[in-house]
């Protein structure tokens, strides 16, 4: 059974649809310095706007934007959601924290009675109100892997027959003093701007930013005469269990992940064109990905990273490349690496957008604590005679 992708919607420092189309193929970064915190010095941030966003608004607009373009209209009571968030409400209990601190003694003043407001699950349960479901609802929470995760639970819920729509994807609202002073200790945070792969690479930008998606049944699609970007293809979900950051050296469960993705999908290697890579522009992440892709894919296979342009949007970083990957399955152009100059390995890297016949995309995407993802992409739906999903 196939899962068509018949609506979406962005947010990111380079804007939405089609802004972040626009300004992604134009090779520029929404990457500026800035300093949203007084006691945290300037560093170059993926801002949407002049101050971070807000989980629960931002959630609720994607979510808003994603119906529109498909072109539903809410209530959709059997509708699934499977949306997820890495750092969630963070940022609400960093300000309830301080002001606990100011004023111990009064927990009204200190807002600790709306705690029950800053769950982890806030994105999906937003979504879940947005669309006025009683289906079934999901918070997946897999590190830098929760959007791919998020849609292919999504997809998994349509295969299964559970329900014909589900609204998926991830939204990040990371900048927060604690996240940016806890990747500053671990030597991870760049010093002037994000250059996936390159020689000179400094370590990753942090970023906010999401992207929603309605996935369908593709006949029901077809029947309702639905704007279709692509289908789902194949996924693979795998950890490693071998550290809290660090991957597996040997790259045993990164392969898995692939490997499960390209079976599903009735796939061989040779037959995808692009890459959107996880791409953090850390040292270690870019050695591993650049060695697992040349171990697994052909060196003809195009490959850039777009956390150049939108920074690091921790677990909305994965949906955001399938966005991008599925804007490139619809307008046969890849999108480049922004801020790749000098390549550290001998892949072939998409420097500026380039014209290219695009038939099936991977995303891919590698989280704290092992999580591996990825999620393949094709233009038409897979044929009947492939691989089952199991």
């Amino acid at each position: 059974m196939a899962v068509a992708v018949t609506g979406m919607a962005i947010a990111s420092a380079i804007g939405g649809l089609p802004q972040a189309w626009k300004t992604l193929l134009n090779g520029d970064s929404g990457i500026l310095i800035r300093q949203p915190f007084e006691l945290v010095p300037p560093r170059p941030l993926g801002l949407i706007g002049d101050r971070p966003a807000h989980l629960v608004s931002l959630t609720r607009q994607l979510v808003t934007a994603a119906l529109a373009d498909a072109k539903l209209l809410a209530p959709l009571p059997e509708c699934a959601v499977v949306v997820g968030s890495s750092r969630g409400q963070q940022a609400q209990w960093e300000s309830l924290a301080a002001q606990y601190r100011a004023n111990p003694q009064d927990q009204n003043s200190s807002g600790l009675g709306q705690w029950l407001e800053t769950w982890g699950q806030s994105a999906a349960v937003t979504a879940a109100q947005t669309i006025g479901t009683q289906g079934a609802v999901r918070s997946p929470m897999a590190a830098c892997a929760t959007g791919l995760w998020a849609i292919a639970q999504g997809a998994a819920l349509i295969q299964s027959g559970d329900c014909e729509q589900v609204i998926v994807g991830a939204v990040e609202t990371p900048i927060t003093p604690l996240t940016l002073v806890g990747f500053e200790r671990m030597g991870a945070l760049a010093m002037t701007g994000a250059y996936p792969f390159d020689r000179d690479r400094e370590g990753l930008v942090l970023g906010e930013g999401g992207a929603i998606f309605v996935l369908e049944k593709a006949d029901l699609a077809r029947q309702r005469h639905a704007p279709i970007y692509g289908y789902i293809t194949g996924w693979g979900l795998t950890a490693d269990g071998y550290h809290v950051s660090a991957p597996d050296p040997g790259q045993t469960g990164a392969i898995a992940a692939v490997q499960q993705c390209l079976s599903r999908g009735g796939l061989r290697p040779a037959a995808i064109d692009y890459i959107h890579a996880h791409g953090t522009a850390t040292q270690l992440n870019d050695h591993n990905e650049a060695r697992l892709i040349q171990h697994l894919f052909p060196p003809t296979v195009w490959v850039s990273s777009t956390k150049g342009a939108t920074g690091h949007t921790i677990g909305a970083s994965g949906a955001l490349g399938v966005a991008f990957s599925l804007l490139a399955l619809r307008d046969q152009l890849l999108p480049p690496s922004v801020g790749l100059r000098d390549p550290a390995f001998d892949l072939k890297f998409v420097t500026t957008a380039q014209p290219a016949t695009v038939d099936h995309a991977l995303c891919l995407s590698f989280g704290f604590g092992g999580q591996n993802a990825a999620i393949a992409l094709q233009r038409e739906p897979r044929a009947a005679t492939s691989p089952g999903w199991g």
